[in-house]
């Protein structure tokens, strides 16, 4: 496996290095996101790792720019910021997961294989989903429901593919944190809460019926009124 490490603290790079090396994970780094990013355009990893506070081009803006070249390799984001508004602005981004700083090198090495894996493992879904009205095309990243265009980010787009596909079952905070974008699921964190309302206010509000519903105790549900 090898992956890229952009990462400005020399201590942190070293470290990090030596312990992924000694599980046979080859590491590439960057003291700056300018250079990560064209180590990124040049060379091909199985998972990329980027602190969000580095100089010349910060981890939200790499990873942006990453999405926009075509590069779709799964990116990890390190980060001391702990409020929602952050991690919502990285995975809208395209970053597939965070972590916040400090961490236990054992958890940095679980995310980075369960990514590795999930880059490897993606399986062609369905091009058509639909359900009660809402018609997905997946290969165009577009969504109607009656008809009507939503726009949706891509993150909102993933969610409402995944309530699809498990329609009719209730579906917990955890379920939708670890399967929807591998993210390690934090009890203090609302982000599920924040993107689910969203969605509610693009896919629901505007229309007669409710779909996603809140089963209490349990998660939220996609079923017809």
């Amino acid at each position: 496996m090898k992956i890229l490490l952009i990462e400005d603290e020399e201590k942190v790079v070293k470290s990090l290095k030596k312990g992924l090396n000694e599980h046979q994970i080859e590491v590439d780094f960057a003291l700056d996101g300018t250079t990560g990013l064209q180590l990124a355009e040049a060379n091909e990893y199985d998972v990329i790792i980027s602190d969000i506070i580095v100089p010349g081009l910060n981890g939200t803006d790499l990873t942006r720019q990453l999405r926009i070249k075509g590069i779709h390799t799964p990116v990890l984001m390190l980060t001391a910021m702990t409020s929602t508004d952050d991690k919502v602005e990285g995975l809208e981004a395209g970053a597939d997961d965070y972590m916040t700083k400090p961490f236990e090198f054992k958890e940095l090495l679980a995310r980075i294989k369960a990514l590795s894996r999930r880059g490897k493992d993606s399986i062609i879904p369905k091009q058509i989903l639909s359900f009660g009205g809402i018609e997905m095309n997946l290969t165009a990243r577009e969504i109607y429901r009656d008809g009507v265009k939503v726009e949706l980010t891509p993150k909102e787009f993933a969610l409402m593919e995944y309530f699809i596909r498990h329609q009719g079952r209730a579906i917990s905070k955890v379920e939708i944190a670890e399967k929807v974008w591998d993210i390690n699921f934090e009890t203090s964190s609302n982000v599920v809460e924040v993107y689910v309302n969203y969605l509610r206010n693009k896919i629901d509000k505007p229309f007669t019926s409710k779909l996603i519903h809140t089963v209490f105790g349990q998660g939220y549900i996609l079923k017809e009124e």
